[in-house]
């Protein structure tokens, strides 16, 4: 098959968004489920209890229904996949520039956006390629951006750091470590501004965690009681630096002192989602909050960083064999009988041919014309003159 039939027949169906994998990829399960199967209730167990700062802990014991425990199988695996595929097409120079991946974190996005709304509002920083698709982004304009094409999601002028879907209620990865903080802050002032029930999730590594900007942000979402929500991912190094050797105290729910926290296992879906549905809460009632999720990343820092001249191999392989977000769905999905290894395996091979069609069709997708470089700087149609010194000779008059 060619690769323009390719990207014809898949076309439709990879348009749509992350949400709809799951009736996509649903052919490769033999068994049906009614709709009051589907619906019926699980109980289920957070791996650890949560550690609390200043507020009361919310409940280990966390409801779900078989139709949400499929569908984190689905998202999760869907993400692991696309992160691999981004690495393959680096190392073949089809990607370009920074390329930071998120696998290994998946529980993070995915538990997240189970607990909120599109309407709620999410910033992060680079790692933002999962974030985007749990946003309801879909793999060909994820693909796209990552190869700098006019499908992507940023029309091809970001790139891995700079995914965006305002719709969404997503406001972007930020490439300036630290930077989106603040941004967050601002978008729940607006929030509590407009009094319509939503929150802002502001998103940072352990890396950011010591910047003095973070801080300032925090100190004015507390006096203004905001609906904030910071998110602190420890992967537990800043590039090659170890938590430890970079914060006197690397106790990140902790650190806002006056703000409440609390401490998640970042690798349990269902821990984040609990945890997420009572940060919401809490902050559009008493303001701030600080949810530091316990994470690891697979990858190095990015592309650039091979991983593992600052850890142990052992140490990489033992977090993927005792905490990996994926597996510890996988089992649960078999332990309550909804799927067989079978089946599962079969919906990874059908996400492996999605992620491959998607990568077909963004290749298809050309590159941005030359004078895109001089849209999305200023304000469309007012124009702009740029001057020479004495301001008595035009230089240029920009569009």
């Amino acid at each position: 098959m060619s690769l323009n039939q390719i990207a014809s027949s898949s076309r439709s169906k990879l348009l749509r968004p992350l949400t709809s994998i799951s009736s996509s990829s649903s052919s490769s399960l033999r068994r049906s489920f009614s709709s009051s199967s589907d619906d019926k209730t699980i109980t289920v167990e957070t791996s650890i209890p949560f550690t609390a700062h200043n507020c009361d802990p919310p409940s280990r014991t966390v409801e779900t229904t078989p139709k949400e425990l499929m569908s984190f199988f689905k998202d999760m695996a869907l993400m692991r996949r696309m992160e691999i595929a981004a690495d393959s097409l680096y190392k073949s120079k089809l990607i370009r520039g920074f390329c930071h991946l998120y696998d290994g974190q998946e529980a993070v996005a995915v538990g997240m956006e189970a607990a909120i709304t599109k309407k709620d509002c999410i910033i992060t920083a680079y790692r933002d390629h999962c974030i985007y698709l749990g946003r309801g982004g879909t793999l060909v304009e994820a693909f796209a951006e990552l190869m700098g094409r006019k499908a992507g999601c940023s029309k091809g002028k970001g790139g891995s750091m700079h995914f965006y879907k305002k719709d969404s209620g997503f406001y972007g990865g930020h490439g300036i470590v630290g930077a989106q903080v603040p941004l967050g802050i601002g978008l729940s002032f607006a929030q509590k501004y407009s009094k319509d029930g939503t929150v802002t999730f502001a998103m940072y590594g352990d890396g950011a965690a010591n910047q003095g900007q973070l801080f300032e942000a925090l100190n004015m979402a507390a006096l203004w009681d905001l609906p904030a929500i910071l998110v602190c991912e420890n992967n537990h190094y800043g590039m090659g630096t170890a938590e430890w050797r970079a914060a006197k105290s690397p106790a990140y729910y902790k650190r806002g002192d006056y703000v409440p926290g609390l401490k998640v296992d970042g690798m349990d879906a269902f821990a984040v989602k609990q945890a997420c549905k009572f940060a919401k809460e809490h902050v559009l009632q008493k303001g701030p909050i600080i949810l530091e999720m316990d994470t690891y990343r697979y990858h190095g820092h990015s592309m650039s960083d091979p991983g593992s001249t600052y850890r142990t191999r052992d140490e990489i392989s033992g977090v993927r064999q005792e905490r990996d977000p994926v597996e510890r769905i996988r089992k649960l999905v078999l332990s309550h009988d909804l799927a067989t290894e079978k089946e599962l395996k079969d919906i990874e091979k059908e996400i492996r041919k999605e992620v491959d069609d998607a990568i077909a069709q963004a290749k298809e997708s050309p590159m941005p014309e030359p004078a895109e470089l001089f849209t999305n700087v200023y304000v469309k149609g007012f124009g702009v003159e740029a001057y020479g010194a004495d301001r008595k000779e035009v230089r240029a008059v920009l569009p």
